[in-house]
């Protein structure tokens, strides 16, 4: 899929997702487990872009970051700085880990939520050519964004696949936690560590690191 493409829950155009989605709906009735559409603005000064979604969060929720560790850090930033009406994600009736609902109350303000991949990948790793399939969707992201739209690149996954669909020379933009580039269509690229469990837990991400990277967004809107 080199071309930008207009989304659907219905995509089955990687096998080996599909089909593992489909082992995942059998096991867990009540998931999502389907391609997890963006979720905020319809017009951002913000696009998060992470990697895909986890299995007991947005594979569960049907909602980006939302039912699991790594969307707890994010969404307290967001709300922090402004980007989201509450700092809480799911619904408060939520059983943790398999009986989650997302919390429709929530809201993002000037700011959208997305995944280079939009499919659960099994162990957490999509293949490159399920990156470069799914490479279409952000692409139309991408092109509807206003000139000087921040993009947040959690991970160098995401970082690359942004810069992919931009059809720019990745080794031109190395990533790394804090870089920033202006990008040649007018966007702006900053890059984090990914908020995930792991990188929390290990404190290769701290929460001053991560509060530092929307402070440099937020003072430039």
């Amino acid at each position: 899929m080199d071309a930008a493409a207009k989304f659907s829950t219905d995509c089955r155009a990687c096998p080996r997702l599909a089909n593992f989605l489909d082992e995942v709906k059998t096991d867990y009735p009540k998931y999502f487990a389907k391609p997890v559409p963006p979720f905020g603005a319809d017009h951002p000064r913000l696009l998060v872009v992470g990697l895909a979604p986890g299995m007991h969060g947005a594979n569960q929720t049907g909602r980006p970051f939302t039912g699991d560790h790594a969307g707890i850090l994010l969404y307290e930033t967001l709300y922090k700085f402004g980007f989201a009406t509450q700092p809480t994600t799911v619904h408060p009736d939520s059983i943790f880990p398999n009986d989650v609902r997302a919390d429709a109350k929530l809201k993002l303000i000037n700011c959208r939520i997305t995944n280079a991949v939009k499919c659960l990948p099994p162990g957490n790793k999509p293949e490159t050519d399920e990156i470069k399939q799914c490479n279409g969707y952000l692409r139309s992201e991408l092109a509807a964004l206003k000139k000087d739209t921040w993009i947040l690149a959690l991970g160098g996954v995401a970082h690359k696949a942004v810069l992919m669909a931009l059809d720019v020379k990745i080794k031109n933009y190395p990533f790394a936690h804090g870089a920033q580039y202006d990008l040649p269509n007018g966007l702006k690229l900053i890059d984090s560590y990914h908020c995930s469990r792991y990188n929390t837990n290990t404190k290769r991400l701290t929460t001053q690191m991560f509060e530092e990277i929307f402070t440099t967004v937020k003072n430039s809107l």
